[in-house]
């Protein structure tokens, strides 16, 4: 009952102050501007983070008692200051190293203090344990990778809300099962949260999260992630639902901006760019070239990820060595098809389409033009 009311709540407080912001963010012309990498037309609020991520809290504190909030104290902190550094990020940009900074304090929050990282590999490649500096290392970089991975695939209407929203769901229902409930309670009023926004976030978006809402998402999938890994590779078959894959099963919960932030990053390296370089080299623009609406892509991504999340259940009983090949060339396969499926759609509307010069020529006119008479008559009066 508890779950039910708190999730209730944040969708609530979310859905009635996503409008307020809205309205506010179009009197400060806090606007997301359309032009270059852009692929929205108009200009639109940003900032939207700031909704469901006050629905968040407020629904925390609201439903959760004193010894969840206690066991959470260090990842409500962390998500907090992602907060405020997407917040800041979005009103006065901030260089890629300040950013970095703030990241990594949060990270430190939740590894270091709440002690959220990999213990070990479970077993896969024959290593049990990891060394301290390893574990806190391992842990730093994928917390770090996985928020700015997430950070980059929110360039669509209900993209980066939609994928959340699916991972939450899975991770809520999961640490229920481990009986994690701070943690479960946690990722569930994300789902309500989230799910308030996309009201107003779904194709044609009304209001964007910016890096407000998908550097804290972001940062909460990676945490949730981390510990999902940890827990499952270390409990007993009794203690919950038990992934014998436990590094396949999270790598398939984020399967979509893992992917995604490395092709593009192997593509621009190949090309002789930086790999930070800002381009249209995402999987949702490629999608978008094929002739797809920004909810199409949306849904199709969405469907992609579920996939993944199936095969982890249908594999349940394997372990990393056989699932996280799975996983990994099954993405890789995708995409190489995805991609020859766009050129060859690509190809074909450039063939269907008139030459650029056809339209704009324009037939010459030889009917003379019509002089009025009133025109004329001035004319003969100034010869007079």
């Amino acid at each position: 009952m508890v779950i039910f009311l708190a999730v209730s709540t944040a969708f609530l407080i979310g859905f009635l102050l996503t409008p307020i912001v809205i309205l506010v963010l179009r009197k400060m012309e806090l606007m997301d501007s359309p032009g270059g990498r852009k692929i929205h037309s108009g200009y639109i609020p940003s900032m939207g983070g700031i909704s469901f991520v006050t629905a968040t809290f407020i629904a925390v504190l609201s439903w959760l008692d004193a010894q969840y909030i206690m066991e959470i104290r260090f990842l409500l902190a962390a998500f907090g200051l992602m907060f405020f550094v997407g917040l800041r990020d979005d009103m006065v940009n901030m260089s890629a190293l300040q950013k970095l900074a703030g990241q990594f304090i949060a990270a430190y929050l939740v590894v270091v203090m709440a002690d959220i990282r990999f213990t070990g590999l479970y077993g896969f490649m024959g290593i049990y344990d990891l060394p301290l500096w390893i574990s806190y290392g391992l842990s730093f970089f994928t917390i770090l990778v996985l928020t700015n991975s997430f950070n980059l695939i929110d360039g669509l209407d209900g993209l980066a809300g939609s994928i959340s929203l699916v991972t939450f769901m899975f991770l809520g229902w999961w640490f229920f099962e481990a009986e994690l409930m701070s943690y479960a309670i946690f990722a569930l009023i994300l789902v309500g949260a989230v799910l308030s926004f996309l009201v107003y976030n779904w194709h044609p978006a009304k209001i964007f999260m910016g890096d407000t809402g998908s550097l804290s998402l972001g940062f909460a999938l990676a945490v949730l992630t981390v510990l999902f890994i940890d827990k499952n590779g270390t409990m007993a078959s009794f203690e919950g639902w038990k992934f014998n894959a436990p590094i396949a099963s999270g790598v398939a919960l984020l399967i979509i901006p893992i992917y995604d932030t490395t092709r593009i990053f192997i593509k621009r390296t190949m090309n002789g760019k930086s790999p930070m370089t800002p381009d249209k080299s995402h999987v949702h623009h490629f999608l978008l070239r094929m002739g797809m609406r920004h909810d199409q892509v949306t849904l199709s991504l969405v469907f992609v990820k579920c996939l993944f999340i199936g095969s982890i259940f249908l594999g349940a009983g394997l372990s990393d060595y056989i699932m996280l090949p799975i996983v990994i060339l099954g993405a890789v396969a995708l995409g190489f098809r995805l991609d020859a499926m766009t050129l060859k759609r690509v190809k074909k509307i450039n063939k269907n389409s008139p030459p650029i010069l056809s339209k704009r020529t324009k037939k010459k006119s030889t009917s003379k033009p019509d002089i009025q008479g009133s025109v004329l008559e001035k004319v003969k009066m100034s010869d007079n």
